[in-house]
């Protein structure tokens, strides 16, 4: 028994003693890992493997000492967990030792000190000995790479693990590393070393005497001058190592006195990559130094900045000087001053006046701008900064705009005071009369009211700009100014001539009108109701054009003013009060008047969508006035109305879907509710209790029999019911879901079945899953089955399929693949082919009334990359296997499949597809060669290499579509021919005579913007192979 346990015992260690003989004596790596494996696991322990390991630590020759101890090493990095304290304390001492070997064996020391630096069981003073050998017998900057990165590596771990027991060393911990760092070369040790010292001085460690010595150290690799190798496996950028040092010389104020005189002489050198580090450094400093350390360098700094800003040609060192001097501007007003210091704020700012300001009576001058520009750097900077400068700069700027007769030097002393006055927004002033504004309020009032009423309209552009500037200061402009102002704005807003001045007084009443609501209630709004009931007169009496004009400009000026809830209780009712006027009244109304009151409404529900409350007011006033117009518009009447027949155009009901869409969009689900219980009940039950001005001569039935004109009206069901949050129950779903079902095959109105068809697929989508929705899917496929089989119905059929399929696609219902390879095989029908192509169009585009995100449809994000995957490889088998009459249906089908594809998905599969666009590009459907040159043109920038494989056919292609009959084709073809000069030059030279030839034709096309793309690709073609092309 005894025998057989001694045999136990020592078949495991034979075996270990194997493989180490191996590794060190045949040079072998894998036993190395094995052994790890071993201890790991258990079945040898570590003091096993050191006995075994015994003669070659102890043997005479260099290299197998190493190779011993380099196995030991990989043994304790993968075990260094299971150490015990005793076992680290010896083995602590054994390392120690050998940092006195041979060169030979220090790289396998190190990292066996690196594992035991990780050591949990480390005990107390180890790490202070462990780094006190280091830095006294190893010259580290004579080790390769790996091993300094492995001392970099064992200090790191122990200022993780040991911070209180190195701090201990005091100052010598610092000047050890230094000795360390001293020379280091490498990016990759380089970040770790710039880390190491910045949290030697974030940790606050003791720098003791050596602060310069420290900053020396790191600051010889300023700026930072590195370009990575081609293929660098390791990915450090120059970017690294630049925000590496940055924090290191930015982290502590004591770096002061050394960086800013390098930084100074950095920023004042010829090289570009120098000064924008230098300036973004300046920058990070300002956020740590204060008054003290900057005192004495402040007007060296200044020099330069300003010497970078009026000198510079490069538009980013004069954004990095900007940015240095607001910091600079920020750190002296932040500064805390005792009361003996001197405050340098003042004495900063008077300089940059001093630099400055004699240029802002130079508006014609080059340094008009750069001075302008520093002056509202250092003004930005705080409210002190700001109050000194604005109040030195703005009596200057009032005196020259009067001092100056030309517009365009008056536009230019706008600009810079516009600059200066914006800037005061961001400071707030709970005294009115702390405002620095408030001692100039006159006299910019009287110079913005003046510029109002010139006559150039740039002038007038800034003026309202400026009055949006003052308008926003709190308390600044008295009720009598705002009168004035007002008054302008309406003036400015009827101006028949400028259109830039118009739209401009319209958004700057917008702006002023949320913070003075009062103001624009009692004076615009008032006038904007007299002008709207002169429209109406005018309009009555059938008045001209400019008549016209100013009554679509009231409209605007309304929606515009439209920003608060109180005014939008005034201006809703009038634009609602007009529609009721047209309707009444002998009013001469046309399509284009009532589409530009709804449009003003559905700027004015967008306004609403903010404010809760203004919504629901929007909703429940301007929905049911809207609905009754277009229900007394349905009914039969003894004497027709003009206004009648005009609301129930396409277009006048597509402007009204939009209103009621963009109203009901942002509802609460519990408002939503009460409105949809009285909405739904009005079109299947005929219930006009909540409609204002509801006495029809008779019922209300849009579903069961009703007139063509009732049907019509089912689009603003759709409006209302397909922009229903998700979780808003419909009542009587059921019956509403068949009568749209019922109505969507209705062939003898298609605007009706189109929009049952629309309002089907939207509930559809919004449905949650279950039985219920299985339940409509089948109606709806076999209604669809149905209407397919049978001629009158199949165009109506047809769309309903559409609909329905794209309302599962987005959501990604089981049943959507049925749908698409249903609609797929429609390719082939003789009638319905080319309508099936342009349906997958509809399917990869966004819609703006129904099935949106906005409306709450269910839009799965990458529906469109699943739909390529899932049908364009059944596309490209149908084309192949289609007859030659139907092919151009595949192609179409398949182009505006590609078009509307993300062009990174797209570009992975372009060479099995490209062949198949080319061959589009034949087809003589002018829908289907737009497609698909909107489809290559982004290819050409992003894909050159596969596109110069098929030139010639491209060229040929493009140049015969350059004279296609349509001008859209045209336009395409050209900018197709532009994007083609992307492709590499030696590709392109053969083919440069024949394609200016050729560019000659469109340079003289009847249509303008044919000629401007044949200009730009022509040109872009005789470029091509000149020098610096």
């Amino acid at each position: 028994m005894a025998a057989a346990a001694a045999l136990e015992a020592v078949a495991p260690t034979g075996a270990l003693w194997g493989l180490v003989h191996d590794f060190v004596m045949g040079q072998q790596e894998g036993p190395a890992d094995q052994v790890a494996a071993d201890v790991k696991s258990g079945s040898y322990t570590v003091l096993q493997v050191v006995e075994a390991l015994g003669s070659s630590l102890e043997n005479p020759e260099p290299r197998t000492r190493a190779r011993g101890i380099q196995l030991l090493s990989q043994v304790l990095l993968h075990c260094h967990s299971l150490l015990l304290e005793k076992e680290v304390v010896h083995l602590i001492l054994f390392y120690e030792n050998r940092l006195k070997d041979h060169h030979l064996v220090i790289p396998s020391v190190l990292q066996g000190l690196r594992a035991l630096s990780m050591c949990v069981a480390l005990p107390p003073g180890l790490a202070v000995s462990v780094l006190k050998a280091i830095f006294q017998e190893v010259h580290v900057q004579s080790l390769p790479q790996v091993d300094r990165h492995t001392v970099y590596s064992i200090i790191t771990n122990f200022m993780q693990t040991r911070e209180e027991e190195l701090k201990g060393l005091g100052a010598d911990f610092t000047f050890g590393f230094i000795q360390v760092m001293d020379g280091e070369k490498d990016p990759r040790n380089l970040l770790v070393a710039f880390c190491i010292v910045h949290d030697l001085i974030s940790r606050d460690y003791s720098l003791g005497p050596f602060v310069e010595e420290l900053f020396e150290v790191t600051s010889c690799y300023f700026p930072i001058d590195f370009t990575p190798p081609p293929n660098d496996p390791h990915g450090i950028q120059r970017e690294d190592l630049i925000l590496s040092l940055r924090a290191v010389l930015a982290s502590t104020p004591r770096f002061a006195e050394f960086l800013l005189p390098l930084l100074i002489e950095k920023v004042d050198s010829e090289i570009l990559s120098a000064k924008l580090d230098s300036l973004q450094t300046l920058t990070a400093c300002c956020a740590v130094y204060g008054q003290k350390e900057l005192k004495d360098f402040l007007p060296s700094l200044w020099a330069s900045i300003r010497r970078e800003v009026f000198q510079t040609a490069s538009e980013r060192v004069e954004a990095e000087g900007l940015t240095a001097l607001h910091s600079l501007t920020a750190c002296l007003s932040c500064s805390v001053l005792r009361a003996d210091d001197e405050d340098l704020l003042d004495s900063f700012l008077n300089n940059i006046l001093q630099d400055c300001r004699h240029h802002l009576c130079e508006p014609d001058m080059k340094l008009v701008w750069p001075s302008t520009k520093l002056l509202q750097a250092a003004a930005g900077a705080s409210a002190r900064a700001c109050d000194h400068i604005t109040s030195n700069v703005l009596p200057l700027l009032l005196e020259q705009f009067h001092k100056h007769n030309q517009s365009n030097q008056r536009r230019t002393i706008l600009e810079m005071m516009l600059g200066f006055l914006k800037l005061q927004q961001k400071w707030g002033y709970e005294d009115k009369d702390e405002q620095p504004l408030s001692g100039f309020k006159d006299q910019l009032c009287s110079l913005v009211f003046m510029n109002l009423t010139d006559p150039s309209t740039q002038l007038q552009l800034v003026g309202i700009r400026m009055l949006t500037v003052l308008g926003a200061q709190p308390d600044l402009l008295s009720s009598g100014d705002l009168e004035l102002a007002v008054g302008h704005l309406y003036r400015l807003s009827f101006l028949e001539e400028e259109s830039q001045s118009c739209v401009a007084a319209m958004e700057a009443s917008g702006t002023l009108a949320t913070l003075y609501p009062v103001a624009f209630s009692s004076h615009l709004v008032p006038k904007l109701a007299e002008e709207l009931h002169v429209g109406e007169s005018d309009l009555a009496r059938g008045d001209g054009p400019t008549k016209c004009s100013r009554h679509l400009r009231c409209l605007q000026a309304l929606s515009a003013v439209s920003t608060h809830p109180s005014i939008v209780k005034k201006t809703l009712p009038l634009l609602l009060q007009h529609l009721w006027q047209m309707d009444k009244g002998n009013v001469v109304t046309g399509s284009s008047e009532v589409i530009a009151v709804c449009q003003s409404l559905q700027q004015v529900a967008e306004k609403c969508q903010q404010d809760p409350a203004s919504c629901w007011y929007f909703h429940q006033t301007a929905v049911p006035c809207l609905l009754a117009l277009a229900v007394q518009a349905s009914m039969p009447e003894k004497e027709p109305s003009v206004l009648r027949k005009v609301l129930l155009e396409d277009e006048v009901l597509a402007a009204m879907v939009s209103v009621i869409g963009t109203a009901t969009t942002h509802l609460s689900p519990d408002l939503a509710a009460q409105s949809v219980a009285r909405i739904v009940p009005l079109f299947l039950d005929g219930n006009i209790s909540f409609l204002p001005e509801n006495s029809f001569p008779c019922r209300f039935q849009p579903f069961q029999g009703g007139s063509p004109g009732q049907r019509r009206l089912v689009a603003l069901l759709m409006a209302f019911v397909c922009s229903l949050p998700r979780n808003v129950e419909i009542p009587q779903l059921n019956q509403l879901m068949r009568e749209l079902l019922e109505l969507s095959c209705c062939h003898s109105c298609p605007f009706s079945s189109t929009a049952a068809a629309k309002c089907f697929a939207g509930l559809l989508n919004k449905h949650p899953a279950g039985q219920q929705l299985d339940e409509f899917i089948q109606l709806a496929m076999d209604k669809v089955e149905t209407g397919l089989g049978s001629g009158p119905y199949s165009v109506q059929a047809f769309t309903l399929l559409l609909w329905v399929t794209k309302a599962l696609v987005l959501r990604y219902h089981p049943r959507s693949s049925c749908l698409t390879d249903r609609l797929m095989g429609l390719l082939s029908d003789p009638e319905l082919g080319p309508a099936a192509a342009d349906g997958f169009s509809l399917l990869m585009s966004d819609c703006s009334d129904v099935l949106t995100r906005a409306g709450h449809a269910e839009v799965r994000i990458m529906f469109r990359q699943r739909f390529f995957t899932d049908n364009v490889p059944a596309l490209v088998q149908g084309f192949h296997a289609a007859p030659q009459d139907v092919k151009p249906n595949y192609l179409k089908g398949l182009s505006h499949v590609l078009n509307r594809l993300p062009k990174p998905v797209l570009l992975p599969e372009l060479p099995t597809l490209l062949s198949l666009l080319l061959e589009a590009l034949s087809c003589p459907d002018c829908v289907v060669q737009l497609s698909t040159l909107s489809c290559l043109q982004p290819l050409l920038l992003e894909a050159p290499q596969v596109m110069s494989l098929h030139i010639d056919t491209l060229v040929t292609k493009f140049l015969n579509l350059s004279s296609s009959p349509s001008m859209a084709v045209r336009i395409a073809a050209l900018q197709c021919m532009h994007a083609l000069t992307r492709l590499p030059t030696p590709v392109l030279l053969p083919y440069k005579p024949q394609v200016i030839r050729a560019l000659a034709k469109p340079l003289d096309d009847k249509k303008r913007l044919v000629r401007k793309e044949a200009v730009s690709a022509r040109g872009e073609w005789f470029l091509l192979g000149s020098p610096g092309s």
